[in-house]
């Protein structure tokens, strides 16, 4: 790797590990240096800059645009202007020195044309806030003295490059600028002396404000809107959460992420709180993840749920109006079609902040961005009064060209993005298979089990929090399953596919079958997913989102074999579940479907936990051989796997059967006697 890569990706790793210098995905790095032109044999001078959508935190050599220097400076000469610096960015392409890398950013002008060899622009929440005092011209000056210039608020492009390179090559003495509403930029003529500035330049900031700032910036404390204990604050933010974020899912499906941090709740307890968040966010990666401005509930926190949910349903009807009238004020004749009139971040005193995106990452980085707004507010109206851009400015922003071509570009979501999956008895099996057949598909999967720890290490196999948590669950208790869906709603917003698969098995004769073999597969089968369809159904009409409830029956749910009085039953039970609850439940949207498999022996908690023994010895084969045994007496000689009934169960839930409810789905590679009739 060219060594000034190497420090270029050192530098943007440490600096964006730390969220007071940027936010996610925030902010861009460069740096200039001589590589080898492959055509010519000789040296080539070149800019390599953190490219369009990366992350600084994470940035690898991939995330870099390499451009020609040589280039990207004679654009100037071709510049036609403010009013088309727009088309600037096409003319980067023109720029790029081999194939390969990230598409450069709106931000590539500001570090191509800035005549330093590294340069760094971030979004740290102490500069920002004196990017968004109303006095913040006058503040730069008396902060930074002289070494950091101001530059008015002028929307990210070729002409604020243009803007920033004039400023440095007027002054020597200059290390970096403070972007009026939106950042910091800094340079240094070498990797080291670039950072040092930029960290410079937030840390004077943040103690300039800690030393000159009012101690209540955000006023005093409003009675009856302090935060709640915690056990009471979360339980309120687990009833409300799937009300929320059916609300926040009115125009397009929206995965939810609950915070409650003490930055958080401090500001839902002051009396600023209305106006200070009807004012709205300022940097441009903030409202473009939370949108211009929040839904802030205006009720205390000693509010019932039923009383919160009423004025939710009001204030939600409210901010669509208001949406919608913001976008119908400032669109002009190409500006893209609105894209939905949904809050993304929601407010609830006492509680905390509901953040939604259309998948967890993009939902909890909205949350994190809103803090981060906060953070920013704090500052400014600390030292000074909090003025961020106007509303029009937000507007050309969010409804740029560019970033709708930005949108245009991204991949098309896999099918189960924006849908949220509980799985029980997921630890193993079937249950394991069909939560990581949803994850791959894109779907959030909470791992319901008995044990918490199996639980919790399969969730890890998936993935990171975004993608799957795992919460202990005995779904013969009422308890244990409404708190797996509270745990549900907190980590994601709610549940829209619940599959009814935890179980278990006894096999025996009639005459060797006990009262509490019968009540143990009794309470397991049939009560469990009872009382699991029951939390589901209440949380998917709180939603109002529609919604899949699967069951994982069997095949002896119709097949009369012997030996099996009490698993026969039970699973026949879940079998009439299935068409009694698709009956009531199709006026919610909500689909009830059932998966009938048999000989799933590989992989199978229930077949290692001693049924397979039995089974085996019923039949008079080795267990080993039990799932081969199985497989012969089938039309298709074919043996069950788990990954098989995930298959089935993805096809009831993919989208393509959007109209089937009530059905029974053998996966059992054709057992005749066991037919649908």
């Amino acid at each position: 790797m060219n060594e000034t890569v190497a420090a270029l990706l050192a530098r943007s790793n440490r600096l964006g590990a730390d969220p007071r210098n940027t936010n996610y995905a925030g902010g861009n790095t460069s740096a200039k240096g001589t590589d080898v032109d492959p055509v010519t044999g000789g040296p080539v001078e070149l800019l390599w800059v953190k490219g369009s959508g990366g992350d600084l935190g994470t940035l690898t050599e991939p995330g870099l645009a390499a451009l020609r220097l040589d280039r990207l400076r004679s654009l100037v000469g071709v510049y036609p202007g403010v009013e088309r610096e727009d088309e600037m960015v096409a003319a980067f392409d023109y720029c790029l020195h081999g194939r390969g890398g990230a598409a450069p950013s709106i931000d590539t002008a500001m570090h191509g044309l800035v005549d330093a060899a590294h340069v760094d622009h971030l979004h740290p929440d102490s500069g920002i806030a004196i990017a968004t005092a109303a006095d913040g011209e006058k503040l730069t000056a008396e902060i930074f003295g002289g070494k950091v210039a101001w530059v008015p608020w002028r929307r990210p492009g070729f002409q604020l490059g243009l803007d920033i390179a004039a400023i440095k090559d007027g002054d020597p003495d200059v290390i970096g600028t403070v972007l009026g509403g939106h950042g910091i930029t800094a340079w240094g003529a070498t990797s080291d002396e670039a950072e040092a500035n930029s960290r410079w330049i937030i840390e004077t900031a943040a103690a300039y404000i800690a030393e000159h700032g009012k101690p209540e910036p955000f006023g005093a404390v409003v009675e009856g809107f302090e935060a709640l204990p915690e056990t009471e604050r979360r339980a309120k933010a687990a009833a409300l959460a799937p009300l929320v974020r059916g609300l926040a899912s009115t125009d397009k499906p929206q995965v939810g992420h609950y915070t409650d941090s003490d930055v958080v709740l401090e500001f839902l307890s002051r009396e600023k709180l209305a106006p200070l968040a009807a004012l709205g966010t300022s940097c441009p990666d903030h409202f473009l993840r939370t949108k211009v401005r929040p839904l802030v509930v205006d009720l205390p926190a000693t509010a019932t749920v039923e009383e919160i949910t009423a004025r939710l349903t009001e204030l939600h009807a409210e901010y669509r109006a208001a949406y919608q009238a913001y976008y119908d004020t400032y669109k002009v004749e190409d500006s893209p079609a609105i894209r939905g009139a949904d809050p993304a971040i929601v407010l609830v005193p006492g509680v905390g902040m509901f953040s939604f995106g259309a998948n967890k990452q993009t939902a909890r980085v909205a949350g994190e961005f809103y803090v981060n707004a906060i953070n920013v507010m704090r500052g400014a109206e600390a030292i000074s009064t909090y003025a961020p851009i106007d509303e029009s400015e937000k507007f050309r922003i969010e409804y740029w060209l560019l970033e709708e071509a930005k949108l245009q570009r991204a991949p098309k979501p896999k099918a189960l993005v924006g849908r949220i999956a509980l799985v029980t008895g997921a630890a193993s099996g079937i249950g394991k298979a069909i939560a990581a057949r949803f994850a791959a598909e894109g779907a959030c999967v909470v791992i319901a089990d008995l044990d918490a720890s199996k639980a919790a290490d399969a969730a890890a196999e998936l993935g990171n929090a975004d993608v799957a948590i795992g919460v202990a669950a005995d779904v013969t208790d009422a308890a244990g399953v409404r708190a797996a869906f509270d745990a549900a709603a907190l980590a994601f917003g709610g549940v829209d596919l619940v599959v009814n698969n935890a179980g278990l098995s006894i096999s025996k004769p009639l005459a060797d079958t006990t009262e509490a073999d019968w009540d143990l597969l009794h309470d397991v089968l049939a009560k469990g997913s009872f009382l699991v369809a029951q939390a589901a159904a209440k949380t998917m009409t709180a939603q109002n989102m529609g919604g899949d409830l699967l069951y994982i029956s069997s095949k002896n749910s119709v097949f009369a074999g012997p030996n099996n009085v009490a698993y026969s039953a039970a699973k026949a039970d879940q079998a009439h579940q299935v068409r009694l609850l698709a009956a009531e439940l199709g006026e919610h949207g909500i689909r009830v479907n059932g998966i009938n498999p048999d000989g799933v022996v590989r992989g199978s908690g229930i077949f290692a936990g001693g049924w397979g023994a039995s089974r085996a010895a019923v039949y008079g084969v080795p267990e080993e051989e039990l799932g081969q045994f199985y497989a012969q007496r089938t039309l298709l000689k074919r043996e069950v796997l788990p990954e098989h009934v995930a298959n089935a169960a993805f096809a009831l839930v993919g989208g393509e059967l959007t109209h089937t409810t009530g059905l029974h789905v053998p996966v059992d590679a054709g057992v005749a006697a066991a037919f649908l009739r």
